[in-house]
């Protein structure tokens, strides 16, 4: 019962948060404050102390907040202060949106890769493959849709109770597959890279010593920044191969292959 008063609890915390109340946290009944949680985590910090801000237009001097804005210090892995929108003004939604990004930006990674490698076996188009027998996963869309909304619902879930409530879910009944539940937690300390022998198995951001992951900031901060670029690369491919499917193409087809 104590744990699934924590998980309650983490999530009121959340739609309390400045995320979904606008920035501002509000108050509570009676004019009680809220109680505050403190969290070691962080929020990913990779720039020199004094280094200069990198800009996305670098030969601008002028412009203001559009081509410098001030909400972005340069901190952020990727940061070249490109927010003309003033997504990140306020703190709360930028480490949100960059939560954001990182997921999809993983998933975007993942999807391309699949997307040619797929087509390249099975020689279907990857917007017909849910519903193609040759494909390599011969499976209606009904089903496909209906194991990804139990899947992702519940992997999201999880990941989402832990954005508000750090390493809450790397605990036994968390994850109740696995005996060792300490994989899943956040070896790293830096909100979206869990690290450790789970999440980097193969040592190339940090390594083990006597069962413990020790991470090296150097090597994680150089992932960091490669990780968001192609992450963003991705993004963008994916745009252009839904542009293509809608006029019936293929990546592989319109390259030519």
């Amino acid at each position: 019962m104590a744990t699934a008063a924590t998980s309650a609890s983490a999530i009121a915390n959340g739609l309390r948060s400045p995320f979904f109340s606008g920035g501002k946290r509000g108050g509570l009944a009676g004019g009680a404050k809220p109680a505050v949680v403190s969290t070691a985590r962080k929020l990913v910090v990779s720039a020199a102390a004094g280094a200069p801000k990198k800009s996305w237009l670098p030969g601008v001097k002028a412009g203001g907040n559009l081509v410098d804005p001030d909400w972005l210090d340069g901190s952020l892995p990727g940061d070249y202060g490109f927010d003309p929108l003033g997504l990140g003004k306020d703190p709360a939604f930028l480490k949100w949106y960059r939560e954001a990004e990182l997921i999809h930006g993983r998933w975007a990674m993942t999807a391309v890769v699949g997307i040619f490698v797929g087509q390249a076996w099975s020689g279907v188009p990857w917007f017909e493959a849910g519903a193609d027998p040759g494909a390599l996963a011969p499976f209606s869309f009904p089903t496909l849709l209906g194991t990804q909304l139990l899947l992702m619902g519940w992997v999201e879930t999880k990941r989402w109770v832990d954005f508000f409530n750090t390493d809450s879910q790397s605990v036994e009944w968390a994850t109740p597959w696995s005996r060792t539940a300490e994989n899943f937690a956040n070896a790293t300390g830096d909100q979206g890279y869990p690290g450790g022998k789970f999440f980097d198995p193969l040592g190339f951001a940090g390594t083990i010593k006597d069962g413990v992951y020790i991470p090296d900031r150097e090597k994680l901060d150089r992932l960091k920044l490669a990780e968001i670029k192609h992450a963003r690369i991705a993004m963008l491919a994916m745009l252009i191969f839904y542009f293509e499917a809608g006029q019936g193409k293929t990546p592989l087809g319109a390259l030519g292959l």
